[in-house]
C-alpha cells in the first residue's frame, strides 16, 4: 500500500540491500496474518526481511523517525493474531535470521538467531548429548524468536517449564532502533530487573529480538512408558488428571485429546484410533528403571480408579510416538476438513479442569458450536477449538460469543485467559479483565516508558 515516493521506503532502499525489502501486493500479502481464524489485520507498506541485528535496527530507527508501526513476525504460526499487519505499518520478518550462533556443550547453552526453527535448534543440540526442552505443536516450523515471543509451552512443559525458564540472554532492537544485550550467560546473577523475562512473552510491543541465549539440558534417557486411558466422559477425564496431581506424579508429558479431535486425526491419517470414548488421556514417564516402571504404574492406577477403559501401560516406541501423534495432529486434521477453527488457550488450576471441561460442553451446546479440546491436561492448559463453516456468518457470530464466555469462565474459575499462545489481538478484553484496572496501568507504564511512540507492534497484548 505504499505511494509513489514513500519517504519510508526510500530511505529502506538506501539503507538496506535491495532482496531484503519485498513490495508485491501479492508477496507481502502472504505475511499480513498469522493463523488466528478471524482476527483483523491491516495493509503493511512493506515487508523487511533482515539477515542480522545491524539492518533490524537501521529498519527500526528509520520507522522511529517516522512514526511508522513496526510488527515482528517469525514463521507466521501464531494462533492469537500477534503477529498480523497494522494499516501502513512494517512488517519485520526475521524468518532469514536462521543462523545457530554457538552451541556451548560445557556450559549447556546455545546462542541463536530468532529465525531458527524450534525442531532445526533441538536437532542440534542433539549431536551434543543436549537437549531444549520447549516444545509447542508447531515446533517443525516454529521460530524460536516466535517462540520467546509468546512465551510458548508444548507437550513437556507440564514437568519441564515454558520457554521463559530457558531463556538466560537476548540482544534486542529497542523502539528508537538502538541494540542492547539483556541477561547473562552464568547460571545465577540477580543485577537489575530481569528485563530477559520482561521480554520474554511481551510479543514484540517492546523490541524486536534478535539473538537469543538457551539454556541447554542433558539429553533424555531413552528409558519411557507411556500409560493410555480411554474415558467415557470428559469429566472422569478431570477426576484423573485431579488424582494424578493429587498424588505428587509428575509425568513427563500428560495429554487429553478428545473424541472430536481423534475422529478427524482418524479421517486425515487412517490411524485407526478408537473414537468412541468422550477422551483419551496421554501420560508420558522419562524416569530411568525401575522408577519409571512405578510411576507408570501409579498414573495407571490413577486412571483406572477414574473409570478408565482399556486404560494400559506400553513400553512400545513406535505405539507411544502414533499416539502422541493424536495430540499433536489434531489442530491440522480439523483444518484439513476445510471448516473454520477458533483456537482457544485457557489455563485453570487443575482441580478444576473437569468443572472447566464440562463448562465448556455446555457452552458449546448453548451456542450450537462444535467444540473439539485437546489439552496440556498436567497443568491445567485447555485449547478448545471452536468449529464452523466457512462463510457461515451466523455460526462465526456464535462462535465469537462461545470464546468469550470460554474466556469469562476461565477467570471466574481462577484462571487465566492465555496459558501460551498470547494475548495478540483475539485475548484483549479477557485480559483487561484479567488483570484489572491498576495492573493494566502498570503494564502500559512499562511499554510507554520502552516504546512512548507506540510504534513496536501496536494495539497486540495491552494495547
Amino acid at each position: 500500500m505504499a505511494a509513489p515516493g514513500d519517504p519510508v521506503l526510500a530511505e529502506l532502499r538506501a539503507a538496506l540491500p535491495a532482496d531484503r525489502i519485498l513490495t508485491d501486493t501479492d508477496v507481502v500479502g502472504s505475511y499480513l496474518h498469522d493463523e488466528a481464524e478471524w482476527a483483523e489485520y491491516g495493509r503493511a507498506r512493506a515487508v523487511v526481511r533482515p539477515l542480522e541485528t545491524a539492518e533490524v535496527a537501521a529498519t527500526v530507527a528509520i520507522c522511529a523517525r517516522h512514526g511508522v508501526p513496526v510488527v515482528p513476525r517469525g514463521a507466521g504460526t501464531g494462533l492469537s493474531g500477534g503477529a498480523n499487519a497494522v494499516e501502513g505499518g512494517i512488517v519485520l520478518s526475521t524468518e532469514r535470521m536462521r543462523r545457530i550462533v554457538e552451541i556451548d556443550a560445557g556450559e549447556r547453552l546455545a546462542v541463536v538467531q530468532p529465525g531458527v526453527v524450534n525442531d532445526v535448534l533441538r536437532a542440534a543440540v542433539a549431536e551434543h548429548g543436549l537437549w531444549y526442552p520447549p516444545d509447542p505443536a508447531s515446533a517443525p516450523w516454529s521460530t524460536i524468536g516466535g517462540n520467546v515471543a509468546t512465551n510458548a509451552g508444548g507437550l513437556c512443559c507440564v514437568k519441564y517449564g515454558v520457554t521463559r525458564d530457558y531463556v538466560l540472554a537476548l540482544e534486542v532492537v529497542t523502539a528508537s532502533g538502538e541494540v542492547v544485550r539483556l541477561g547473562r550467560r552464568t547460571a545465577k546473577g540477580v543485577a537489575g530487573y530481569d528485563l530477559v523475562g520482561l521480554m520474554v512473552g511481551s510479543e514484540g510491543t517492546l523490541g524486536v529480538v534478535t539473538e537469543v541465549t538457551v539454556r541447554l539440558r542433558p539429553a533424555r534417557s531413552a528409558a519411557s512408558r507411556t500409560v493410555v486411558g480411554f474415558f467415557d466422559t470428559l469429566a472422569a477425564c478431570g477426576a484423573a488428571v485431579a488424582g494424578v496431581t493429587a498424588r505428587g506424579l509428575q509425568p513427563a508429558e500428560f495429554e487429553l485429546v478428545d473424541r472430536h479431535c481423534l475422529q478427524a486425526v482418524n479421517e486425515w491419517k487412517h490411524t485407526g484410533f478408537p473414537d468412541d470414548a468422550a477422551a483419551l488421556l496421554l501420560a508420558r514417564t522419562d524416569l530411568p528403571e525401575p522408577a519409571g516402571g512405578q510411576e507408570a504404574d501409579a498414573i495407571l492406577a490413577e486412571f483406572e480408579a477414574a473409570g478408565a477403559r482399556d486404560a494400559v501401560v506400553s513400553t512400545d516406541a513406535v505405539e507411544a510416538e502414533a499416539l502422541f501423534d493424536a495430540r499433536r495432529l489434531a489442530y491440522p486434521a480439523l483444518e484439513q476438513r476445510g471448516d473454520a477453527v477458533l483456537t482457544e488457550d485457557v489455563c485453570l488450576p487443575r482441580g478444576r479442569l473437569a468443572e472447566m471441561l464440562g463448562r465448556i460442553d455446555e457452552i458449546g451446546g448453548r451456542h450450537g458450536i462444535l467444540i473439539a479440546t485437546v489439552a496440556h491436561a498436567g497443568d491445567g492448559n485447555l485449547h478448545p477449538l471452536l468449529i464452523t463453516k466457512h462463510g457461515d456468518e451466523a455460526a462465526r457470530a456464535r462462535a465469537q460469543a462461545a470464546f468469550e464466555e470460554i474466556v469469562n469462565a476461565a477467570i471466574d474459575m481462577g484462571g487465566t485467559v492465555t496459558g501460551e499462545h498470547g494475548v495478540g489481538l483475539l485475548k484483549r478484553a479477557g485480559m483487561r479483565r484479567e488483570l484489572g484496572p491498576a495492573v493494566l496501568a502498570m503494564q502500559r507504564a512499562v511499554k510507554a516508558a520502552l516504546d512512548p511512540h507506540d510504534i513496536m507492534n501496536p494495539g497486540k497484548a495491552i494495547g
